[in-house]
């Protein structure tokens, strides 16, 4: 995955919370989705572009918008 650092800034979920997104791996080079840090909510990347529809993306284990948050 090559995002552009400024851009993953500003991406958010697109729940109703906005919460920011994060690759899903430590090491962008080898991420392939990018996902939620408040209700864990997988959005794909496809040919470095990130796919921020809930209809393509893999609910959290909590489902969409829930509070998964660190601390929480």
């Amino acid at each position: 995955m090559n995002i552009d650092p400024m851009l993953l800034e500003i991406l958010a979920c697109p729940c109703e919370h906005h919460a920011p997104v994060q690759p899903d791996s430590p090491d962008p080079a080898t991420a392939s989705a990018l996902v939620c840090t408040r209700c864990r909510t997988s959005f794909p990347v496809r040919d470095d572009i990130p796919v921020m529809l809930l209809d393509e993306a893999t609910p959290g284990p909590q489902g969409v918008g829930a509070d998964l948050s660190p601390g929480q």
